[in-house]
């Protein structure tokens, strides 16, 4: 016979940490925290930079040290953990959920009442973005390559090429210049960097690391090892322009590219999802449009910070044991916003604190976001400057907004 929980954690970083962790919290409910590495942490195992934890803790932490916060906190619960764990299947039954998984035990079955999906983001490789030429050796995207160097030890190479501006490709610049290889450039396709400005400044201007934007890598070169790549500069729809094509010797080309969350189990159970984000569209609870399913940390969108997605783990695994029926209505957007999460707002349920991320589709300065409810503004903040590779956070107070029969729009525009 299959043993039942009240709730089941799929994904032991970050987000499912703090979202087993709230569940728990409540007297008499079993929570199951099922993770497919050996240890609990996610990403942050390799993360060993600083940086994580200053909203929560008010302390920079590296990723490892945020990670054991919660890994403790974890500790002192009744929660159950499955290491080495991967499901492979999970389907809804008469009552809740069926969820078959394997482990070092053998194939296990298991039941429960609510599923809360943490199970972050993958990244995108070297086919996503069609760069053509030889399949040789060298090639890692950045997650990889900072496994090599954090976790294992071993670098990836002496002659770095990085592909994408983003947060871990300019971590990655100064982690491999620090180690003694030679970066020779950020190569970023878009018109401005994709991280955060801070890194800009810290992992490449205070390296000398050069940053070439509006261009891209469009061929690899190389028998068994990579010798160089080409590298092409891109028009304003990003489409290699011909005749500008340069060829830079390296022996590492790192691809920066971008995160997909992780959601192949959202979409097994049938979950909706947001062509915005990539992620399940939810309401204030992370609860997704599967009623007893929720989505969290970067299985839900990419998050800037670690704090947030710790936050809604925590929102998660305190929705999760509560009971509720659900009367949602729609967010709309409008203006130059490039998604809004969440995308519902469950009339039932609490409206004092709504967190709302968002992000900007262009580089912005004096803008003014509005939240009208049926055409009655219920909260408006002025913006001097917004960039679309840094989320921000608004927190709603909707009591007493009628919402019965009132659309929410969410809108960006100019002061």
């Amino acid at each position: 016979m299959s043993k039942h929980y009240q709730i089941v954690v799929v994904g032991g970083g970050p987000a499912g940490l703090a979202a087993a962790i709230k569940a728990s919290q409540s007297a008499g409910v079993s929570v199951l925290l099922i993770e497919r590495e050996a240890r609990l942490g996610g990403i942050l195992k390799q993360c060993i930079h600083d940086g994580f934890g200053v909203v929560r803790f008010g302390e920079k932490l590296s990723g490892p040290e945020y990670a054991e916060r919660f890994i403790k906190q974890l500790a002192q619960t009744g929660v159950t953990v499955s290491l080495f764990s991967y499901v492979t299947r999970m389907r809804r039954g008469d009552k809740g959920f069926d969820i078959t998984y394997v482990c070092k035990d053998g194939v296990q079955n298991v039941t429960c009442d609510k599923i809360i999906l943490a199970t972050g983001c993958r990244e995108r490789t070297r086919n996503a973005i069609f760069i053509n030429g030889d399949r040789c050796a060298g090639v890692y995207t950045a997650g990889a390559a900072q496994n090599l160097v954090n976790i294992l030890g071993v670098m990836p190479g002496k002659r770095v090429v990085i592909l994408g501006s983003g947060d871990i490709g300019l971590i990655m610049a100064r982690r491999l210049t620090l180690e003694g290889a030679k970066v020779i450039g950020v190569y970023e396709a878009k018109p401005t960097p994709s991280g955060l400005t801070r890194n800009i400044h810290q992992c490449l201007h205070d390296f000398d690391i050069p940053l070439h934007l509006s261009s891209t890598v469009t061929r690899v070169f190389g028998t068994n090892r990579l010798e160089s790549v080409e590298i092409s500069k891109v028009d304003d729809k990003m489409r290699p322009i011909e005749g500008t094509q340069t060829t830079v010797e390296c022996d590492c080309l790192v691809l920066a590219v971008g995160l997909i969350p992780e959601n192949e189990l959202a979409r097994e159970l049938g979950v909706p999802l947001d062509n915005r984000t990539k992620g399940a569209i939810v309401d204030q609870n992370c609860q997704t449009l599967a009623d007893g399913v929720y989505a969290c940390g970067n299985a839900l969108h990419v998050n800037d910070l670690v704090d947030y997605v710790s936050e809604s783990g925590e929102t998660a695994g305190g929705a999760a044991v509560a009971e509720s029926k659900r009367k949602l209505v729609p967010v709309t957007l409008q203006g130059k916003l490039l998604y809004a999460v969440p995308q519902r707002l469950d009339v039932n349920s609490d409206l004092s604190k709504v967190i709302m991320y968002f992000r900007a589709s262009d580089e912005l300065s004096q803008q003014r976001l509005t939240v009208s409810v049926g055409g009655k503004t219920a909260f408006t903040k002025v913006y001097n400057k917004l960039l679309p590779p840094e989320m921000e956070r608004i927190t709603l107070d909707l009591t007493g907004v009628d919402l019965t029969d009132g659309e929410v729009t969410v809108k960006l525009e100019d002061k």
